[in-house]
């Protein structure tokens, strides 16, 4: 019966960090099972030497050693695969709290709960309630709800070009685009992904929502290099007409449009129960203010008055 991979790469790194002296083939071979059955010598070799890289890929530090009678030899020290202990403050510890909230929607959640569960057990201290008690209902998430995000995501950690079908809102079809995956982001609750376009042979950004059918995986590396620093929000927010030369002025009543003040260039906290706040003003934001109801009136432009009051009309008649 032939011994799975996982048992076999444990029982090398055991072997590995358990010696107190290099050890060869020849006795790696005669102390692994897995081995024992690997039949002739080249199978064997083939084996040791996948099984090797693997176990440096996963990060353990292997080191080659010659001895007197010109055999290499092989130990994983332990002093250099230990790890410094983990010591965080409450403020660190709830930063990582939130994170993992952020992530519990999608695919990352039991990776981000393991992770924390481990830190725990390290001694992290229990994070508290990072926001303060009035914002203690704040659940932070991020909405996962398009089926390419997913892929995606693991294109972009693994570096894997792909392929996808994308239709553009100036476009009745969608068009077979072939991308390099960077990176993806969320703004204002939409997902994008920045890639290099190797048919336009430049840096494109996507919208996840205008991608039709699979994403599919293509064979091959990068053509095109991965920049340090993918500025995908300011990508989009240039397309949707914002800067900071234009920008809109508001009232918002207190403690309420939370996103809205993240957004905002400039507050002054008023005294009758309300703020002004000055936010980047560009294509699509009377929607969005349509959103926070009765806390939000539009102080000008004129122009964006005018759309928000349109757009609550509408609702209203409806």
């Amino acid at each position: 019966m032939a011994i799975a991979k996982a048992e076999r790469l444990m029982n090398l790194a055991l072997c590995l960090l358990g010696t107190r002296r290099p050890l060869s083939k020849r006795e790696l071979r005669g102390s692994i099972e897995a081995y024992m059955e690997a039949g002739n010598d080249e199978s064997f070799n083939r084996m040791f030497e996948r099984d090797k890289d693997d176990l440096r890929e996963l990060g353990l530090v292997i080191e080659t050693v010659e001895n007197l009678e010109g055999e290499t030899g092989y130990l994983a020290r332990r002093d250099s695969n230990r790890l410094p202990p983990v010591s965080l403050d409450a403020e660190e510890a709830a930063a990582l709290g939130l994170a993992a909230k952020v992530w519990q929607q999608a695919r990352l959640a039991g990776a981000a709960s393991g992770a924390l569960q481990k830190l725990r057990a390290g001694g992290m201290p229990e994070a508290g309630d990072p926001l303060g008690g009035q914002h203690s209902a704040i659940e932070p998430r991020i909405p996962v709800h398009e089926a390419a995000f997913e892929p995606l995501m693991l294109a972009c950690r693994d570096r894997r070009p792909v392929v996808f079908d994308y239709r553009k809102s100036t476009a009745a079809r969608p068009e077979t685009r072939q991308v390099e995956p960077w990176a993806l982001e969320c703004w204002r609750g939409h997902w994008y992904l920045a890639g290099y376009d190797r048919e336009r042979g430049a840096e494109r950004v996507f919208r996840l929502s205008r991608i039709t059918g699979k994403v599919r995986s293509r064979a091959g590396t990068y053509t095109a290099e991965v920049p340090d620093v993918v500025t995908v929000r300011e990508t989009v927010a240039s397309w949707a007409g914002e800067s900071a030369d234009r920008s809109a002025l508001i009232r918002l009543r207190a403690g309420a449009g939370y996103p809205l003040r993240a957004k905002a260039t400039a507050v002054c906290e008023g005294s009758d129960g309300w703020d002004e706040l000055e936010i980047p003003y560009g294509h699509g934001l009377d929607a969005w203010l349509v959103e926070f109801g009765p806390d939000v009136v539009v102080v000008g432009p004129a122009d964006l008055r005018a759309d928000v009051m349109d757009r609550l009309r509408a609702v209203a008649q409806a």
